[in-house]
């Protein structure tokens, strides 16, 4: 049996999603032309707001570390193929939605596609102001602009 050399990993970092000095994980890894991203929410957004970020606005803090993360890993929105979306409460799947609809219009322009999607309701996140948590996974190979 042949075994090939292991594909090298790297560390994505990005300066607009910093990794915790605690933290036991990583926000991101790319192997080859795979991007693999931890579960984004919008702390600390969350935190820092004056009034409560509403499950709109905390997913369009989510998908702008996503961004971030993918285009550090040499990547772009088009690349995202799959997301994992975890909400606390299933009522604001349209607003969870919304978000991704406009995030991702225009790759899903002119006869892209959206990516593939889980949507799962959980007890609860990490901290308890906390609406949406969401997983991404991006292969620099694929284009969904150009699925059709």
């Amino acid at each position: 049996m042949r075994i090939d050399r292991p594909l090298k990993a790297e560390r994505i970092r990005a300066q607009a999603v910093p990794d915790p000095d605690a933290a036991t994980w990583s926000n991101g890894i790319r192997v080859g032309n795979d991007i693999l991203l931890s579960g984004m929410t919008a702390h600390p957004a969350t935190r820092d707001a004056s009034e409560p970020l509403t499950t709109y606005e905390q997913t369009q803090v989510v998908l702008g570390k996503i961004r971030a993360l993918v285009e550090a890993g040499g990547g772009r929105l088009a690349n995202i193929y799959k997301l994992v979306v975890y909400v606390t409460d299933m009522a604001d799947k349209d607003e969870v939605g919304r978000a991704r609809r406009e995030f991702f219009a225009d790759v899903a322009a002119n006869g892209g596609a959206y990516p593939c999607s889980t949507l799962v309701q959980v007890s609860g996140l990490v901290f308890p102001e906390l609406r949406v948590e969401i997983e991404a996974f991006a292969r620099l190979d694929i284009d969904l602009s150009a699925a059709g």
